[in-house]
C-alpha cells in the first residue's frame, strides 16, 4: 500500500479495525484455550439457552449489531435520484449475482475439489456458513472503506440504507432457497425468527433511537458524542462471541487446522469476483469513482456479524457454519485493504467525482 493510502488508513480505521484479522486471531487462540483448559467455562455457558437459544451469545450478538443499525440514517434515501446507475449496480450485484455467485464457488471448492480432504457433511455445513456471508452485503465496514478510497460519504449511506431494506425482505427467502439446493433443510419459522431477532428488530431499534436522541440532544451530540460512547460496543461483542464459538470449535479445529484455509480459498475468490464485476460495470457506466469505489466495496465485503449471528441461531455454536463465517471475519480486512489499494491506484481510469451528497450518518 502506497504512503498516501497508509496515512488514510491510520486516520480512517481505528485500532481494532485495522487490525482486525489479528483480534480474530488471537479470539481463536483463546477461545480454543479456553475449550481445551477451562471445559467449565463453556459447559457452564451453555445452560443458559432458551429455546436452543443460547442466551449469552444472543445478547453478545445483539450488541455486535445494533451500534451498526443505529448509525442509519434513511433519510438519505431521498438522495438516489442524483446518481441513479450506482444505485443500480449495487442492488443487481448485491442480490442478483453476489449469493449465487458465492454458492457455485463454495460449492465447487468445498464440496467437489475438497472432496478427498473434507468430509461430506461438514463440507455442507461450511457451505451453509458461506450461503450466509454471500446473501448479507456489508452494512458498517463499508463506511471505511468509502473514506479510504474518498469515497462520495453521502451516496455511500444511501448505498447501505437502500441494502438493510431490501435485506428485510430478500435475506431469508435467498438463503432458504440456497441451503434448500445445497440439501441443507431449514425450517421456514426458524430463518424468520432469525431475521426478526438479527435484523428487525435491531434495525428498528437503532431507527428508533436515532430519531429519539437526534430529537432530544441534536445531530452534533449524536454524532460527536453518543455514536463515540458505543463505538467499542461491537467490537468487544464480536471478540467475545468469537472466543465463545472457539471454545466450543476448539476440538474441531485443533483435529482440522487445514479447514480453516480450504474455507478461506472460495471465500477470497468471491469477493475479488465481485468487486471486479462491479468495479468494471460501474467503470464501463461511467460512473464516478465516489460512487464507484465504495458501491464495489459493499458487494465485495459482508456483513460478517449478521452472518455469524444467523450461522449460531441455525446451526449452532459447534456447528461448521459458524466456524466458515468467522474464516469470513478472518481474510475480509487484509482483502479488502488490497481492494481499497487498488481502486486508489485506478482512479485515473474514472471520469470525475460528483459533488458530495451529504454527510455520513
Amino acid at each position: 500500500m502506497d504512503q498516501a493510502t497508509s496515512n488514510e488508513a491510520s486516520e480512517g480505521m481505528g485500532v481494532f479495525e485495522r487490525y482486525l484479522s489479528v483480534w480474530v486471531a488471537l479470539a481463536i487462540v483463546a477461545g480454543v484455550g479456553v475449550g481445551q483448559w477451562a471445559p467449565q467455562v463453556p459447559a457452564l455457558l451453555s445452560r443458559f439457552e432458551y429455546a436452543q437459544v443460547s442466551i449469552p451469545v444472543a445478547i453478545l450478538i445483539w450488541a455486535m449489531i445494533f451500534p451498526m443499525m443505529v448509525q442509519i440514517d434513511f433519510a438519505a434515501i431521498a438522495g438516489v435520484g442524483r446518481q441513479p446507475r450506482g444505485l443500480v449496480i449495487t442492488t443487481v450485484v448485491n442480490w442478483l449475482i453476489k449469493p449465487f455467485s458465492m454458492f457455485a464457488i463454495a460449492w465447487f471448492f468445498l464440496v467437489v475439489v475438497f472432496e478427498p480432504l473434507i468430509p461430506a457433511d461438514l463440507a455442507r455445513e461450511y457451505l451453509a456458513g458461506a450461503i450466509l456471508l454471500g446473501a448479507a452485503p456489508c452494512t458498517a465496514m463499508v463506511f471505511v472503506w468509502s473514506y479510504l478510497t474518498r469515497g462520495d460519504a453521502g451516496y455511500t449511506l444511501v448505498q447501505v440504507a437502500v441494502n438493510d431494506l431490501i435485506m428485510l425482505v430478500a435475506f431469508a427467502p435467498i438463503v432458504v432457497f440456497l441451503l434448500g439446493i445445497s440439501d441443507i433443510q431449514v425450517p421456514w419459522n426458524t430463518m424468520l425468527l432469525s431475521v426478526l431477532l438479527y435484523i428487525v428488530i435491531p434495525l428498528a431499534a437503532g431507527y428508533a433511537t436515532r430519531r429519539y436522541l437526534v430529537a432530544r440532544r441534536g445531530e452534533n451530540w449524536f454524532e460527536r458524542v453518543f455514536r463515540r460512547r458505543i463505538a467499542a460496543v461491537t467490537p468487544t461483542g464480536l471478540i467475545l462471541t468469537l472466543v465463545l464459538l472457539f471454545a466450543f470449535q476448539g476440538d474441531v479445529i485443533l483435529a482440522n487446522p487445514l479447514n480453516i484455509g480450504l474455507i478461506a480459498v472460495p471465500l477470497i475468490i468471491q469477493t475479488v469476483l465481485v468487486f471486479a464485476i462491479a468495479y468494471g460495470w460501474a467503470q464501463r457506466w461511467r460512473v464516478p469513482h465516489n460512487v464507484a469505489a465504495p458501491g464495489a466495496m459493499i458487494g465485495a465485503s459482508n456483513f460478517f456479524e449478521l452472518a455469524v449471528a444467523v450461522a449460531i441461531s441455525l446451526f449452532g455454536l459447534h456447528s461448521g457454519a459458524a466456524l466458515a463465517t468467522v474464516v469470513g471475519v478472518l481474510v475480509e480486512v487484509p482483502l479488502m485493504l488490497a481492494l481499497v489499494r487498488y481502486a486508489n491506484r485506478t482512479r485515473g481510469g474514472f471520469v470525475a467525482g460528483v459533488a458530495p451528497a451529504g454527510r455520513v450518518a
